[in-house]
C-alpha cells in the first residue's frame, strides 16, 4: 500500500514513516519543504503524481500557542490545507483512504465531574487551534458524506522522543536535563500545573494511526487517547523522580492559562481495531529524558 504522509518530518511523522515501512507498506514522505499544503495547485499535483492508496495528513500548525499568535496561518495550514487535500483526493484519487489527523482540542474543556469525551460529544473548541482543527474535522465529515473514505483521528496529548520544547512534557524534560548538566540553575519554569490532560506515547499513537488505515475499519471519527486524566504538576514530579533531578518550580505568569480538564475515551478505536496503549507512562518519560540528554550532548 502506497501511503502519502504530509508533515512527515515533524514529531509524529518521524515515528510514523518507519512504522509504516516496517509493516511492509510504501510511505511517501512529504514535508513543508517539498509540499505546501496551503497551495491548492501543489497539493493537486502531489496527489496526481503519487497516486496513493492512502494518505495520512499530519501537516499542521500543531502548537496551541503558535496558532494563537498567528491565527491567519493557523487556518491557512490547518483548515485550508485539509480542504486542498480533500479536493485533490476527490478529483484524482477518489478511492484512496484519508486519515485526517485532528485533536482532542476540538471538544474544548471537560466539565467538572464529566467522564472522558467520546466521539459523539459536541465540538466546542475553546482555543483558536481547536477551532481550526474542528473546522477541518467537520469538512472531512462533509467529504465523507460524498463518498470519500475519510477517517478523522482525534488525538489527545502525546509525547516522546523528538518532541519540540514548545510542548509541556518536552519543555520540562529539556529544562531538567539542562539543570542536570549545570547549564541552568535548579529552577524549572512552568505554567499552570493544575490543568489535567490525557497523555499517550507517540509510538502508541502511530500504531493507532496505522491501524486506522486498514480498509476494514469504517470511516468516521476515532479518539486516540489513553483514557487516563493526569494533573500536569503530578507529571512534572513524576518526571523529576524518573530522572533523579530536583529543582525548584517557578510559575511564570506569562505561561499561566486557566486550569482546564481534558481526557478522551478510545473505546470506539479499541472495538474497531483492537488497539490499546502498550507503553507505560514511566517509559515515555524516561525516553523523553534520554532524548534530551542526547540532543543537548550533540556537538
Amino acid at each position: 500500500m502506497r501511503v502519502l504522509v504530509t508533515g512527515a518530518r515533524g514529531f509524529v511523522g518521524r515515528h510514523l514513516v518507519p512504522h509504516l515501512a516496517a509493516r511492509g507498506w510504501e510511505p511517501l514522505a512529504t514535508d513543508r519543504e517539498d509540499l505546501d499544503v496551503a497551495d491548492p495547485g501543489a497539493v493537486t499535483a502531489a496527489i496526481a503524481r503519487a497516486a496513493p492508496d492512502a494518505v495520512v495528513h499530519l501537516a499542521a500548525l500543531s502548537s496551541v500557542g503558535a496558532a494563537q499568535s498567528d491565527p491567519a496561518r493557523s487556518f491557512r495550514v490547518n483548515y485550508a490545507g485539509a480542504r486542498n487535500l480533500l479536493d485533490a483526493l476527490e478529483r484524482h484519487a477518489p478511492h484512496a483512504r484519508l486519515l485526517l489527523v485532528g485533536s482532542g482540542e476540538v471538544y474544548g474543556p471537560l466539565e467538572a465531574g464529566a467522564a472522558p469525551f467520546g466521539e459523539d460529544a459536541p465540538l466546542r473548541p475553546a482555543t483558536l487551534y481547536g477551532r481550526s482543527k474542528a473546522a477541518a474535522d467537520l469538512l472531512g465529515r462533509a467529504y465523507a458524506s460524498r463518498g470519500l473514505a475519510v477517517v478523522r483521528a482525534r488525538a489527545f496529548n502525546h509525547s516522546g522522543p523528538g518532541q519540540a520544547p514548545d510542548f509541556v512534557l518536552a519543555s520540562f524534560a529539556r529544562q531538567l536535563v539542562e539543570i542536570e548538566k549545570g547549564i541552568l540553575e535548579p529552577i524549572l519554569i512552568a505554567g499552570n500545573l493544575e490543568s489535567t490532560r490525557d497523555f499517550s506515547d507517540v509510538r502508541d499513537v502511530v500504531a493507532a494511526y496505522a491501524a486506522l488505515l486498514d480498509p476494514g475499519v469504517a470511516p468516521g471519527a476515532y479518539n486516540v487517547a489513553s483514557g487516563v486524566e493526569r494533573r500536569i504538576g503530578d507529571l512534572l514530579l513524576r518526571l523529576m523522580r524518573c530522572m533523579g533531578v530536583r529543582a525548584e518550580i517557578a510559575v511564570e505568569a506569562s505561561r499561566v492559562r486557566p486550569a482546564t480538564r481534558s481526557a478522551g475515551s478510545a473505546a470506539r478505536l479499541r472495538a474497531a481495531t483492537g488497539w490499546a496503549p502498550r507503553i507505560a507512562l514511566d517509559d515515555t518519560l524516561a525516553s523523553l529524558a534520554e532524548d534530551w540528554r542526547r540532543r543537548l550532548s550533540a556537538p
